[in-house]
């Protein structure tokens, strides 16, 4: 019987050892084996993970004036599977609290979101209808601080909230044709936004954290970055917001008076090559770009490339005076119909005699013919490398996103015996109103074309600044054939037919209209008219280029409707920056001879 109990004993020492042996490969096998793994999956089960934004970066102007921000935007989301299970739920606490119903709580947040309590119910039911367990659904996007704090202080338990970044574009349309704007989804879509993205787009980063099973509140201290973020530069340009409110009024304003179809100003320093005002009318206000037609959202200063007309006869004077053969006197007899030995067919837009012109005079009655005998001194190579070198027929060093090369047609080579001619006086070929502004600040700089310039420099966030290259310029023709276009010019400005609408006291001015034809796609040309003028000021000092381009105004199809704009706009941009009155006054040039 002794025997029994210990058997006993001993076999319950063995069990408690395998018991216990148990145990312990258990707890090595949790502890050491598959710690990691399970303590993976621990984190998984008990961690929430979210998205650390990094700040878009801002666009100033170049007097830091704020163009385009970064600011919270808000999703308002709800769970459908939630929403339909809860019915009713209470609201406040104590002798306070009252009980809410699904309908009511759906009429309360359509009233903050702008949405018919119906309509929220049957997207509750449609998504319910294609997945019974659907817990996430959008309500609202993108929606300000206001309506988020709104919307969380109803405390509804099936509604939620997710951070989305914003821009913001506190100037509204001022600049929207340059600056662009950001989608919905946060990518650029146009403009600067788009063509300098590497300056401004942030990097996001990564943060999770422990939380409670039980109330799902996160446990203090268990915060983890995974991913750092990083913000955008800042993109500083050389526009002059203020000057580019005004002259967009002043755009608006004459494209409403003569019913044009658009209209484009541009301002540029005539030493430094830089833009101070890019206006296109009609344009964009980025904060709200679907506005507006797909057509308005850009700038057709930069991608809307037209035939410059006689504008263009200050450049191919130019070229003539360079190339010695002939100058501001030299003269012409011209008829006002051309047949020259290649059978192209030359004419003016007015009926005259034969005419002794000047190529003073020439640019005086902008009279194609006489034009064409000046141009045709110049072997038509040289023109073209000409061309190319006040930079036509290539976008602009700005690499606007969607800008325009022009067109001049493959060259001389490309020419037909008309086209050679045509391209003395403006037609033929196409150029966009940036480069026509770029032609004339070579020729208000001395025969020195620089560099088109929209954007100063890049400030990243660790403060490191990215400064646009800066470029001495290329010299395009000499100071002695600029010098005497700038004086023809001034001919133009002081004699020519607008003489009296475009005047501005106490300054030199250099200035040539244009009335081109607009081809139609199908190789012929449009019934209206492009109009336009293209000059600098001061003339015996150049600081300044203006340029004005009306597309069709119907009201007043001619360069009457440009010239106004014209000598508003030159105007307020000497008084601006305080520039000095012209000393003596223009030399007289002969028209005639």
């Amino acid at each position: 019987m002794s025997r029994h109990p210990m058997r006993r004993i001993v076999a319950a020492g063995l069990a408690l050892v395998l018991v216990v042996g148990w145990f312990v490969v258990r707890l090595v096998d949790i502890q050491v084996v598959r710690a990691a793994e399970l303590n993976e999956a621990s984190q998984d089960v008990r961690s929430e993970t979210r998205v650390i934004y990094g700040e878009r970066g801002a666009i100033v102007d170049a007097n830091g004036t704020v163009l385009a921000e970064s600011v919270m935007r808000y999703n308002i989301t709800l769970s459908p599977k939630q929403a339909m299970a809860t019915q009713s739920f209470e609201r406040g606490t104590g002798d306070d609290a009252v009980d809410v119903t699904l309908d009511e709580a759906l009429g309360e947040l359509g009233d903050v979101i702008g949405r018919p309590a119906a309509e929220l119910r049957t997207q509750i039911e449609s998504e319910l209808a294609k997945d019974p367990g659907a817990d996430f659904s959008y309500v609202a996007k993108r929606v300000d601080t206001e309506v988020y704090e709104r919307v969380k202080a109803l405390r509804i338990p099936f509604v939620y909230s997710e951070e989305a970044p914003g821009r913001r574009y506190p100037n509204g349309a001022v600049a929207g044709n340059i600056l662009g704007f950001v989608t919905d989804e946060g990518e650029a879509g146009a403009g600067l936004e788009y063509s300098e993205d590497a300056c401004l787009a942030s990097e996001d980063g990564e943060m999770s954290w422990l939380h409670s099973l039980k109330d799902w509140v996160a446990i203090p201290g268990s915060e983890v970055v995974k991913k750092t973020a990083h913000d955008g530069g800042d993109l500083q340009l050389t526009i002059d917001a203020d000057l580019q409110y005004f002259v967009q009024r002043i755009a608006a304003s004459r494209v409403a008076e003569t019913g044009a179809e658009w209209a484009t100003v541009t301002v540029m320093e005539a030493k430094t090559g830089k833009l101070l005002a890019v206006a296109d009318v009609p344009t964009v206000d980025p904060n709200s770009p679907s506005s507006v037609d797909a057509s308005d959202r850009g700038s057709r200063a930069f991608s809307a490339p037209f035939e410059p007309g006689s504008t263009f006869k200050a450049l191919t004077s130019a070229s003539v005076i360079d190339a010695g053969k002939g100058s501001s006197t030299s003269g012409v007899t011209a008829d006002y119909r051309y047949l020259p030995p290649n059978g192209a067919n030359i004419n003016d837009s007015h009926y005259h005699g034969p005419t002794n012109y000047t190529m003073t005079g020439m640019l005086i009655d902008s009279s194609n013919t006489a034009m064409s005998m000046f141009g045709e001194q110049v072997d038509d190579e040289q023109r073209y490398q000409d061309m190319l070198d006040f930079g036509l027929g290539a976008e602009s060093e700005v690499g606007f996103a969607g800008e325009e090369p022009g067109d001049l047609h493959g060259g001389p080579e490309n020419w037909d015996s008309q086209t050679k001619y045509a391209t003395m006086f403006g037609q033929g070929l196409t150029t966009t109103a940036i480069q026509i502004t770029s032609a004339y600040q070579a020729l208000a700089n001395g025969g020195v074309r620089m560099p088109v310039s929209l954007v100063e420099g890049c400030r990243q966030s660790d403060g490191s600044v990215t400064e646009v290259p800066s470029d001495e310029g290329r010299r395009v023709v000499s100071e002695n054939a600029a010098d005497q276009t700038s004086q023809m010019l001034e001919q133009v400005y002081l004699h020519g037919w607008l003489a009296d609408q475009w005047e501005i006291p106490g300054y030199r001015v250099a200035a040539k209209t244009g009335t081109a034809q607009v081809p139609d796609g199908n190789g012929g040309y449009q019934s209206g008219y492009l109009v336009s003028v293209s000059g600098f000021a001061p003339a015996d000092d150049p600081e300044f280029v203006v340029s004005v381009s009306i597309m069709n105004p119907v009201k007043m199809n001619s360069s009457a409707a440009s010239a106004p704009v014209f000598q508003q706009v030159m105007s307020q941009v000497l008084k601006k920056y305080r520039t000095v009155p012209s000393g003596a006054p223009a030399p007289e040039l002969p028209a005639t001879w």
